[in-house]
C-alpha cells in the first residue's frame, strides 16, 4: 500500500512539473480596434493624397503597406490602400498576432524577406511591426539568428563614408550589418542592411538590448535575438501587389513561424537565460 502511494505520489509531481514547463503566456494581447473587413484596392496616389495628406495614423498604414516613407510615397503613381481604414496598423500586415513557441522567449525581432516587413514579439505575443527595405539582390541580406551587438544614435556606413545611419543598430560585426533608419523605396535596396521608417528604426533602438563584452574580443552576453528568413523575388512584381485581388496572400500563419524559429529556439532560449543570470 505504501509502494503505490509514493508511486502516485511520483506521477503527480512529475505531471505537475510538465505542465510548468509549457507555462501560459505571460504577457496579454494588447487592445487592438480590428477593422470591419480587409481588402485592398489600387489609388490614384496625387488624388489620395489630397483627401488623406493630414491624418497620420491612415498615413502610417498607408506607407507600411507599400513598403515607402514619406518622401518615395509621393513618387509612386499608384498606391495600395485598404478600403476599410479603421483598423490599427497590425492588422493589414502579415505577422500573427500570437506565437506560441515563443511563450518563454521574452523577446525577439523577425525580418521577413519575402514581404518586406519586421515584427516584434514579447513571450509570444506580437508588439510592433513595420515595413522594411532589406538588400537588393545584388547585396542580399544573410539570412538566419543574429543577435543585436552594439547600436549608435548616428554612424556612417563602412561601406560609403558618405551614408549616414541613424538610429543604428548592428547584428553582423565583422560584415557591418544591422538596421537603422533609410530610405525606403518600397522594394529592396539596400546594401544587406534593414532599412526602417525613422519611428520604427527609433522604437527598435530603445526596445532591443545591446551586447555586453568581457573584452575587446569576447562577447559575453548577446543582445536579442533577431530571425532573418524567407527570400524575395526579383524578377517578379512586387509581392503586396498581390492584395488587391488576396487580402490574405502574404499572411504568416504561426505555424509558418513556429516552424522558422524551431532550429534556433534552443540557442535564444540559451542565451537568454544567459542575460537573466548576469544581472541576478
Amino acid at each position: 500500500m505504501k509502494k503505490s502511494i509514493i508511486t502516485l505520489s511520483f506521477i503527480t509531481l512529475f505531471l505537475l512539473s510538465c505542465k510548468n514547463e509549457t507555462k501560459e503566456p505571460t504577457k496579454k494581447l494588447p487592445e487592438r480596434k480590428e477593422p470591419k473587413n480587409i481588402s485592398f484596392k489600387l489609388n490614384n496616389t496625387k488624388k489620395w493624397l489630397e483627401k488623406n495628406k493630414n491624418n497620420t495614423k491612415i498615413l502610417d498604414i498607408a506607407y507600411s503597406i507599400n513598403r515607402v516613407d514619406k518622401e518615395n510615397f509621393t513618387k509612386l503613381d499608384s498606391i495600395i490602400i485598404p478600403t476599410n481604414l479603421t483598423g490599427d496598423k497590425e492588422f493589414y500586415l502579415p505577422f500573427p498576432f500570437e506565437v506560441y513557441s515563443l511563450n518563454n522567449v521574452d523577446k525577439i525581432i523577425v525580418f521577413s524577406y519575402p514581404t518586406q516587413a519586421f515584427a516584434t514579439y514579447e513571450y509570444g505575443i506580437l508588439t510592433y511591426a513595420g515595413p522594411t527595405s532589406m538588400g537588393s539582390k545584388i547585396h542580399k541580406t544573410p539570412t538566419g539568428l543574429f543577435f543585436t551587438n552594439w547600436q549608435a544614435e548616428e554612424t556612417t556606413s563602412t561601406f560609403n563614408d558618405e551614408w549616414e545611419l541613424k538610429w543604428n543598430f548592428n547584428i553582423e560585426n565583422k560584415e557591418g550589418i544591422g538596421f537603422h533608419e533609410y530610405s525606403l523605396p518600397g522594394y529592396p535596396a539596400s546594401h544587406s542592411c534593414l532599412r526602417l521608417l525613422e519611428k520604427d528604426a527609433k522604437h527598435l533602438y530603445n526596445w532591443a538590448d545591446q551586447w555586453e563584452l568581457a573584452n575587446a574580443e569576447t562577447v559575453k552576453i548577446k543582445g536579442t535575438p533577431v530571425v532573418i528568413f524567407g527570400s524575395y523575388n526579383f524578377d517578379e512584381p512586387k509581392p503586396w501587389l498581390q492584395l488587391v485581388n488576396n487580402p490574405k496572400a502574404l499572411s504568416l500563419s504561426e505555424n509558418e513561424i513556429n516552424a522558422i524559429i524551431k532550429p534556433y529556439l534552443n540557442t535564444i532560449l540559451k542565451e537568454q537565460e544567459k542575460r537573466k543570470a548576469s544581472k541576478e
